[in-house]
């Protein structure tokens, strides 16, 4: 009897090693496909850098376990809707060129099968890569390009996370009009500067017209060609007229030259109060020093801000800690829109383009979800473009950016006018 129990006992064994081995493998936590289009190469790859990091991060926290992290999935692994399913990016390279945005675009959806695109700091880039997401008919974040006709081409597709220029414009006008009644300095004169490509010609003429509607004497309007090897001509425009304020709109290595040139040439403004992009990428401050201080640029991000948001500090820390730099604006931007597209993709429970579209469509992430300093991010159901973000105003003082402005958030006292280059 004894025997026999044995004997059922082995086959038992053997008939459960039999179905063990006949048993699918585990499935793989699956991946959630998502491309991103920066500048990686060329002149503007210190930006292209930030954006990536950017990226990355909110990639890092999403797939992840960060409870005490108030961020858009950090408390939980992966995509919980999509069974815990792990979001992995593709980035193209565009190297700032519009026909190479849009074959990158392509290329992400027709041969890596994204599920959505994010991109792409530059605006002209931007317009052409969207062209090919709408046609596709796959969705596009937009977490950092600024030219105001980017929202109003009729595109169901598209959506912009970040405030677009003529909101910053406007902020400027409100911040010279502070200025005046609670510092007691008047503006009167404007130089308007910038680059040619998409974005700051929309910039310009923003300006431009808010400038009429609100009493602002023009004195000189400069556009330059973009990536130029020499600004002379322009700045001496400027010293000719010299203006109240400059108002500049430049990339990287432009906003440099005409810092550099400034000084060259000892050209002394009261202000220069610049569109973010090159002015605020941390590429200026680290090759300039202390002669990129008393800049003032719009902003939507600034690390100061972490006085009243200590999440800021921390998700800093994390980025820097991958980086080796501080986080600026537009790495913030592209952190907050790689969160953006993930949480609606989670709440799409679905990587079908058209759910994702209506999740996007359906998107509501309050204020105190964010690192930016925003009311939260609700998107016009007809144009795509967030209602609820705003701009604020740094300026560079001791080789770091200070929130000068609105002046109730502001952590150091805006410095005006800006010392002269002899005083320095």
């Amino acid at each position: 009897m004894k025997r026999f129990s044995y004997l059922l006992l082995v086959v038992a064994l053997l008939l459960g090693l039999m179905a063990a081995s006949c048993r699918p493998a585990a499935t793989p936590t699956p991946e959630v496909v998502i491309g991103a289009i920066y500048p990686l190469s060329g002149a503007l790859a210190p930006t292209g850098e930030v954006l990536k990091g950017g990226v990355e991060l909110a990639v890092e926290i999403i797939n992840g376990k960060y409870p005490d992290l108030n961020l858009p999935l950090a408390a939980e692994e992966g995509l919980p809707n999509l069974g815990g399913a792990k979001i992995k990016v593709i980035f193209g390279d565009h190297e700032a060129s519009p026909e190479k945005g849009m074959s990158e675009a392509e290329r992400l959806i027709t041969e890596e099968n994204v599920v959505a695109l994010l991109g792409c700091y530059n605006s002209s880039v931007t317009a052409t890569a969207s062209e090919a997401a709408e046609r596709h008919k796959i969705p596009f974040v937009n977490a950092s390009s600024t030219s105001p006709i980017l929202h109003t081409r009729g595109f169901k597709y598209f959506f912009r996370t970040t405030p677009h220029d003529r909101t910053f414009a406007e902020n400027f006008f409100d911040f010279l009009k502070d200025l005046k009644e609670k510092k007691g300095i008047e503006v009167k004169t404007l130089a308007i500067v910038y680059e040619d490509t998409l974005w700051g010609a929309d910039v310009g003429k923003a300006e431009k017209e808010l400038a009429e509607k609100y009493g602002y004497e023009v004195v000189a309007d400069i556009p330059y060609e973009h990536k130029t090897a020499e600004v002379t001509s322009e700045v001496m425009k400027l010293k000719a007229v010299n203006p109240d304020t400059v108002m500049m709109a430049s990339y990287i290595s432009d906003a440099i030259l005409f810092q550099k040139t400034f000084k060259d040439l000892d050209f002394n403004p009261p202000a220069i109060l610049a569109m973010d992009a090159g002015h605020i990428d941390p590429s200026f401050l680290g090759t300039l020093g202390a002669d990129g201080n008393y800049v003032l640029s719009r902003e939507v991000w600034a690390l100061d801000l972490a006085v009243k948001k200590p999440m800021i500090e921390t998700v800093n820390d994390m980025f820097k800690e991958r980086v080796g730099k501080d986080m600026d604006g537009s790495s913030a931007r592209a952190f907050t829109g790689m969160l953006v597209l993930a949480d609606a993709i989670n709440r799409a429970g679905s990587t079908d383009p058209e759910a994702i579209r209506k999740a996007l469509r359906e998107t509501d992430i309050p204020g105190d979800m964010l690192i930016m300093p925003w009311e939260g991010i609700k998107f016009d159901p007809e144009t795509g473009q967030n209602l609820l973000g705003r701009g604020i105003i740094v300026q560079a003082q001791e080789e770091k950016y200070y929130t000068v402005w609105p002046f109730e958030l502001a952590s150091r006292d805006i410095i005006w006018p800006m010392p002269k280059w002899s005083e320095r």
